[in-house]
């Protein structure tokens, strides 16, 4: 299993950018695809955006494509999340995941390890 970390998060007000960072260790071979969730209170969970670590393909949800983009740094073992003109609509815990099986990027069930999460509030 890859064992994630993430961090970045905090509080902005609309409009404002930050960036996430998931830093893995362990097997990280097994990474093929890395996803960001996130999980508002009251809400399903949602996978925001994905990127195949082997040709670095990025796919994203419409909620947050044209504002969010996940890069990675292969060197560093880690996956960003840069979040520009953040809505309050974005204010949710954000985690990674990875060890990625097969089937929708987006659906959480296809992926065996997560991080533990880190939070993002955005202020009206």
């Amino acid at each position: 299993q890859v064992q994630l970390v993430e961090s970045g998060g905090g509080s902005v007000q609309a409009g404002g950018s930050l960036r996430l960072s998931c830093v893995a260790s362990g097997h990280t071979y097994s990474s093929n695809c890395v996803g960001w969730f996130r999980h508002a209170p009251g809400k399903e969970r949602e996978g925001v955006a994905t990127i195949y670590t082997d040709d670095g393909r990025t796919s994203y949800a419409g909620s947050v494509k044209g504002r969010f983009a996940i890069s990675q740094d292969n060197a560093k073992n880690t996956v960003y999340l840069q979040m520009n003109s953040l809505k309050p609509d974005d204010t949710a815990m954000y985690y990674c995941a990875a060890d990625f099986r097969t089937g929708y990027w987006y659906m959480g069930t296809n992926y065996n390890s997560w991080g533990q999460g880190t939070q993002v509030t955005v202020s009206s």
